[in-house]
């Protein structure tokens, strides 16, 4: 398996230009990363993407994903076509940047839409763009993210009725606590399909406690069931890392464990952190 860091993890920093994505990269080879998942929102046009390749070349370090940030649950046939078209298009840069996996999502649930139909888009636009993937060679990997693929199972649906080897799962492994899902078991579930896999810890909070002036309730998520969940360094949070790494090692699963910190705190610093937690487990 191979250490990633996802740029999302110092998202502060870079959305608040006090990092560029060249900084971004930078840090990842300062701590021994030599791969790096690189999101579309942080990257403006070729001239970034051409200073990127230039800096990964010269520090001998590639992307392990890019990240894309689709909706298919849009009323407006139209609108689910310009998604897909959005899609498409950004294959051509992940390969650009020299990378086969690209990040995708389903879509938000809106009012008034039901979870079929929500669906059926959802499988609707994969199909489409799953024959460009494949003649490309592009793996489109499925983050279980929202209500609408959130659970193993409706990850595990869309990517059966897609029926296209082009579509995986992007397990993000903390996720799966804010619809209530034991990230191990979920993993066990998607273990087949999984094409990438996000390293993310939370840990629940006490509601009593992040009301109080003094808790820090920075980076903190609502699960379905009203629980309250903050993000953490690896290993100091409620989702069992060290089990969910012993067991794709031991399914021989070869791909990518790209860190997403999303704790409070400095994210340098948390980010270094959970380098050096996720590589201690790597080496057991």
């Amino acid at each position: 398996m191979k250490l990633s860091v996802s740029a999302w993890c110092l998202q502060e920093k870079l959305f608040g230009k006090e990092m560029t994505i060249l900084d971004f990269i930078r840090f990842c080879h300062e701590n021994g990363v030599k791969f790096v998942e690189l999101l579309d929102c942080f990257l403006s046009g070729e001239r970034d993407i051409k200073e990127v390749k230039e800096l990964l070349k010269e520090l001998d370090m590639k992307v392990s994903a890019y990240s894309i940030s689709n909706d298919f649950v849009l009323s407006d046939s139209s609108d689910r076509r310009s998604q897909v078209e959005y899609m498409k298009k950004s294959m051509d840069t992940a390969l650009e940047l020299g990378t086969g996996i690209m990040r995708v999502f389903s879509g938000n649930n809106k009012d008034g839409m039901s979870l079929d139909m929500a669906e059926d888009w959802i499988v609707e636009c994969f199909q489409e763009a799953a024959p460009l993937a494949e003649q490309k060679g592009i793996t489109m990997v499925l983050e279980n993210h929202g209500l609408l693929a959130g659970k193993s199972y409706q990850v595990k649906n869309i990517i059966d009725r897609t029926c296209s080897k082009a579509l995986k799962s992007n397990a993000d492994v903390g996720n799966f606590m804010l619809v209530n899902e034991n990230p191990l078991e979920a993993v066990k579930l998607l273990k087949d399909q999984i094409g990438f896999l996000h390293l993310k810890d939370l840990k629940k909070v006490d509601l009593a406690e992040a009301d109080s002036a003094e808790a820090d309730t920075k980076e903190c998520y609502t699960a379905i069931d009203g629980s309250v969940y903050q993000g953490a360094v690896l290993g100091k949070g409620d989702v069992p890392i060290p089990e969910i790494i012993a067991y794709m090692k031991a399914s021989g699963y070869q791909g990518f464990l790209s860190i997403e910190f999303e704790g409070p705190g400095d994210p340098a610093e948390g980010t270094t952190e959970c380098i050096a937690y996720a590589r201690q487990e790597l080496d057991k």
